[in-house]
């Protein structure tokens, strides 16, 4: 079976180190994974998403029309945008399960996102953390480890 997980938002939110740490995560649990990007207009601001797909065997790292499992949804004006690649089972995680004023930092809502997304997919946390701590600055760790853990019971409650 093939997980297929879109996230999308703005330039400058996160959306490619979402992406990123994803697939890393993925990877280390030992899935062959797939990922690609599409860059908006502008290289600030402009609407981003990536795919990542993994599983015991992906073929393409594009995800089908109408088969996104989760989508992670950074900007909620951008839904629109998403429609024909979700279903009646995908699971739409949107930017305002999670309560900005309780992030460390507002930058670090992709790692809330992703606490998240983690609460619903059965990886260990652990593995999340470390993938978390090695593809960011140390200077960044308190913040991102309270923004995940936020995300974290946020996606306990979504459940």
């Amino acid at each position: 079976m093939t997980i297929n997980v879109k996230i999308a938002g703005l330039g400058g939110m996160g959306v490619l180190k979402s992406s990123l740490i994803l697939a890393e995560v993925a990877f280390q649990e030992g899935y062959d994974v797939k990922k690609s990007e599409v860059h908006g207009m502008a290289q600030r601001g402009g609407s981003v998403c990536s795919d990542v797909r993994f599983g015991n065997a992906v073929k393409s790292p594009m995800i089908p029309e109408g088969a996104v499992d989760y989508l992670l949804l950074f900007e909620e004006a951008d839904m629109p945008l998403y429609q024909r690649d979700i279903n009646e089972t995908t699971r739409i995680l949107r930017a305002s399960l999670i309560d900005a004023a309780q992030l460390p930092s507002r930058k670090s809502l992709n790692v809330a996102m992703l606490g998240a997304l983690s609460a619903l997919l059965s990886i260990p946390q652990t593995r999340w953390v470390d993938a978390i701590h090695r593809l960011f600055p140390d200077k960044l760790r308190a913040a991102n480890d309270g923004a995940f853990a936020l995300g974290f019971a946020a996606g306990k409650e979504f459940l």
